[in-house]
């Protein structure tokens, strides 16, 4: 990679790891279903206006939304709200490369080697360690949340790779139009629509900004920049990148809510990402079954 572009990818990974600190402020001033429903509407409105329909089936379009929009980013925020902390939420969440691959063998006939199974069984060990270290200090069911956020972006990964959008950008505007409706209605099932209205007449430069970074920066920019990036370098050249996420996001809960870092939770973070790199890194087997559907792993839908 240039030089250029090696730091675009790490600005991407910076972004998208203190995401995890600026949905903590979000949560502090939205319910987490509106908070999410919100930020789908600022990442799609106007940009809806300025690009180009993905180039797919709208059908395509239409699940995503539903897995990673309503069901991923719900359960993240929904699980960040009952009290899982960001920087472990940014740790924890990587383990969609594992959910990914495993989705990849059932659904899209991939052959895996054998060392992405030892990087799937490196990583399964760290979330238990994660999960163990976390029981202590917090409700497990907000651990639970996460990982099955991590599940439902590990799906949506393979759904995009069998839909093969040809720009990541204008696929990712489009996704952002499905969430919404169900978003609010869950909302207002579940919150009420009295929690949502006193969001939206207390929200302060604090509230807003954090919305608009989630929409804006960690969505159009850093989904713009992956793709961009990913368009014109190879996949495996770009995908090591996304490793650095869990380290901005551990870092900057550290520095900014003043969120601890044990040695369990150091133990943890080195055994998932290092699984995370064997199982996204450790290559397809040779008898993998040609889908039709683009083989590169390098196109991470974060927070």
């Amino acid at each position: 990679m240039r030089p250029t572009h090696s730091l675009l990818a790490v600005l991407v990974a910076a972004v998208w790891g203190l995401n995890f600190v600026v949905i903590e402020v979000g949560l502090d001033h939205f319910p987490p279903l509106l908070f999410s429903a919100l930020r789908f509407v600022v990442a799609a409105l106007p940009a809806i206006f300025f690009v180009r329909r993905p180039g797919v089936a709208f059908g395509w379009v239409v699940l995503v939304g539903l897995v990673l929009g309503v069901a991923k980013f719900g359960l993240l925020f929904t699980g960040m709200n009952l009290g899982m902390p960001a920087g472990l939420s940014s740790l924890v969440l990587q383990v969609q490369a594992v959910f990914t691959a495993l989705f990849a063998v059932l659904f899209l006939r991939e052959g895996l080697r054998p060392v992405r199974y030892l990087g799937m069984a490196v990583a399964l060990a760290g979330i238990g360690l994660a999960a163990y270290d976390h029981g202590g200090s917090g409700p497990l069911a907000a651990f639970v949340l996460v990982v099955a956020a991590a599940a439902f972006w590990g799906l949506s990964n393979v759904i995009t790779r069998r839909a093969a959008p040809p720009d990541a950008l204008s696929w990712m505007v489009w996704v952002s139009v499905v969430p919404p409706l169900p978003l609010f209605a869950l909302s207002m099932v579940l919150e009420g629509p009295g929690a949502g209205l006193a969001a939206v007449r207390g929200l302060d430069l604090a509230g807003a900004g954090a919305l608009l970074y989630v929409a804006w920066a960690a969505t159009v920019f850093g989904f713009g920049a992956w793709g961009y990036l990913l368009r014109r370098n190879e996949a495996s050249a770009v995908a090591p990148y996304s490793l650095l996420v869990p380290v901005f996001g551990m870092v900057s809960a550290a520095v900014f809510l003043g969120e601890s870092v044990r040695p369990l939770s150091l133990v943890a973070a080195a055994l998932l990402v290092g699984g995370v790199a064997l199982t996204a890194l450790g290559g397809r087997s040779a008898r993998a079954v040609d889908t039709g559907s683009p083989r590169t792993s390098g196109n991470p839908r974060s927070t």
